[in-house]
């Protein structure tokens, strides 16, 4: 899973350890300036790792880092003063809402005037669920789709965290505030450990759970994470237990001990750890721990307080909210107008944003957080304001793009009638004005049947089949998502028969029989194995197909493993004794190209992508595979990179061949069709 996409993530969002000013009628809280100091190495850890700086390649670990601090801290809070609900609500909205709406409304326009209208309406909706608080629901639901996670990271997909850490509030308030209105003394802290222990048990089974099933989900779930604030919680709780007794010599040693074990924790998790880690699952432990240990021992141990409290990691903490808030954004936009960057201008432009990170603590952090009224209606207000102008941003941005784009997506695209065969891809004397389908609708044009693509964790596919259910002759499509990107002229050929199309179809899983890993899951893709299995045994039952269509990627494993695979694989589908038929991979462009077109005001001459990486020789069409097993082949490449030249095109005869980095359109494979039928069906 690539952590540079998936881990924009770790906003420092958690409750401070600074003093309260005089003019708030509460309890001072003790500070702890090596609490500052740990979030200034947690920062500064995930700056580094984003801005792609050698050597701190674990820094995503810092979102684990925050995570605990904020459960210390607000039990502590929660624990050790007299507080209401509605107060404690208003206290974390002035804390966190205002500098975050800031950073929204201005990624807002910069997203307006600097991103192309495909990318500003996906920033619009990720918008929406930042200001929300649902983001990390949002960016589950986008990285375990895998049609749409090839997409780049949003400028606010960082907002994740935030949007946890804002559920962990309600969570912890309710339940803890709710405890010491019906219990008190022992009785409380008992509960109250044992809801701890309780809802950090469960979370962190869930962890380890969905970290070998579901990497995204497990990344960014709250159910995932919240073990973590339980870990700060449990260190709060004992932390509390500890104060009250006299150190004795050894109590002071362990502590001592236990501070510097927890110092190299965190330290090699986040120069050990880099994007290949399978995280957060076991691998949280170290930094967790770490943490834990780190807050329950530094006030014992002065050497290692004293490291933490130094002064350079104190002001990075103190900036640290807002300076996490504004990194990402100025990195994904820049990146997103002028392409990947080198390191040292990633740390250059990270480096800059500390500056609007300055004017936001200054300006909109620390006055709307101490200089507003304590009452907690005015910190609701405040809070409620900071949601409301964030939406209206989104509303705005989104408005514009529509607009920019000409329309929605909601409109599926009238495909062309296309050739049958020859060189062209549309009919004689068929034209199509302007582009098919448009800009607006490119990225959704997705074949029927979507639910016909299994998530990545299932190992069996379900029954799905169109056309002509009832019907005793069936089409099998077999293969991932390349072979699922031709469910709509596999059911045109089956139509036209009175047949019946069946789809079995795993994405980013080989037919060719042999072992890949799956970057989504972080692991070895097991259930393609499983998958494949249990696919090439039900063919065996039930009518002989009319036909099993096969496609797929081509570029799983070397050459030489793709022959081998596909030698295995179709030793066992011959046996069959159905006919098979097999459509050469589409070229594949390595670039999202609806973007590239929105971005170029829909000129296909600035979306070519080379020919010598679009194609990789295939052992059925180069490798003599077809002919020794008699399997029917149509390669289309001829078609779709026409002529001889150095590049392949976008767009053909108006029509956007491809919805992102490689898959085709749907318009695209309806006007394939007729070419597909008389090919593969028709007589020869």
């Amino acid at each position: 899973m690539d952590r540079q996409a998936v881990a924009a993530e770790t906003a420092p969002a958690s409750a401070t350890a600074e003093p309260v000013p005089t003019g708030e009628p509460r309890r001072r809280t003790a500070f702890r300036p090596d609490i500052e100091g740990l979030r200034g190495i947690a920062v500064l850890s995930v700056l580094a790792f984003h801005a792609a700086v050698p050597g701190p390649a674990g820094g995503f670990v810092g979102v684990d880092i925050f995570f605990v601090i904020s459960g210390f801290l607000i039990t502590g809070l929660l624990t050790g003063r007299p507080i209401g609900l509605w107060d404690f609500a208003a206290r974390r909205a002035r804390r966190i809402l205002p500098a975050a709406a800031t950073v929204l409304v201005a990624t807002a326009a910069a997203g307006g005037a600097l991103l192309d209208p495909l990318r500003g309406t996906d920033l619009a909706r990720d918008l929406i669920a930042a200001a929300g608080q649902f983001a990390n629901w949002r960016f589950v639901g986008q990285q375990t789709d895998y049609l749409a996670a090839e997409r780049d990271p949003s400028p606010l997909q960082h907002f994740w965290s935030l949007g946890v850490e804002n559920q962990f509030y309600l969570l912890w308030g309710v339940l803890l505030l709710g405890l010491a209105r019906y219990l008190h003394g022992r009785r409380r802290t008992l509960a109250i450990t044992l809801a701890t222990l309780a809802i950090g048990g469960t979370s962190l089974a869930l962890c380890l759970r969905w970290t070998a099933t579901s990497a995204p989900l497990a990344y960014f779930s709250t159910g995932s994470r919240l073990w973590e604030f339980a870990a700060g919680a449990c260190a709060a709780l004992l932390g509390s237990a500890l104060a009250a007794r006299t150190p004795g010599r050894a109590l002071t040693g362990t502590l001592r001990l236990l501070g510097w074990a927890g110092l190299a924790a965190v330290l090699a998790a986040v120069f050990r750890y880099d994007r290949t880690t399978p995280f957060p699952g076991a691998a949280a432990l170290l930094p967790v721990l770490g943490t834990a240990a780190l807050l329950l021992a530094a006030p014992a141990d002065r050497m290692v307080g004293g490291l933490l409290a130094t002064r350079p990691l104190r002001a990075a903490g103190r900036l640290s909210y807002a300076w996490y808030l504004w990194h990402w954004p100025v990195l994904t936009i820049a990146q997103a107008r002028y392409g990947q960057l080198p390191w040292a201008v990633l740390l250059a432009l990270t480096a800059a944003s500390a500056l609007p990170a300055w004017l936001t603590l200054r300006l909109v952090e620390q006055p709307l957080r101490y200089g507003s009224s304590p009452v907690p209606r005015r910190g609701l207000a405040v809070g409620a304001s900071a949601l409301v102008i964030p939406l209206i941003a989104a509303l705005t941005l989104g408005g514009g793009t529509v607009r920019a784009l000409g329309g929605t997506a909601d409109t599926p695209a009238a495909a062309p009638a296309g050739a049958v065969d020859g060189p062209a891809l549309l009919a004689p004397g068929v034209r199509v004005l302007g582009l098919t389908p448009s800009l607006a609708r490119a990225r959704e044009d997705f074949p029927p049947g979507k639910g016909c693509e299994i998530p990545l964790n299932a190992d069996a596919s379900p029954r799905c089949l169109f056309g002509n259910q009832d019907s005793p002759d069936r089409i099998v499509l077999l293969g991932d998502s390349h072979a699922g990107q031709w469910i709509s002229a596999g059911l045109k050929m089956a139509e036209q028969r009175h047949w019946a199309l069946e789809v079995l179809v795993k994405p980013g899983c080989p037919l060719a029989t042999l072992t890949v890993r799956n970057d989504v899951l972080g692991r070895t893709f097991d259930e393609c194995d499983r998958w494949r299995e249990n696919t090439l045994t039900r063919l065996t039952s039930g009518p002989k197909p009319r036909l099993v269509l096969l496609a797929g990627l081509n570029r799983y494993g070397s050459q030489e493993e793709r022959t081998a695979g596909w030698t295995r694989t179709l030793d066992r589908l011959t046996a069959l004794g159905a006919p098979l038929a097999y459509l050469g991979d589409t070229p594949m462009p390595g670039k999202d190209i609806p973007t590239c077109l929105a971005a170029s005001d829909g000129r296909s001459d600035a979306c070519f992508f080379p020919r010598d990486t679009a194609f990789e020789p295939d052992p059925l069409l180069d490798g003599g595979l077809a002919a020794r097993y008699g399997v029917r082949t149509l390669d289309l490449g001829p078609v779709l990179c026409p002529g001889g030249g150095p590049s392949c095109p976008a767009v053909l005869e108006g029509v956007v061949l491809y919805r992102d980095t490689g898959h085709i359109t749907d318009t695209l494979a309806r006007v394939l069709a007729p070419r597909l039928d008389k090919e593969l069906l028709g007589t020869r």
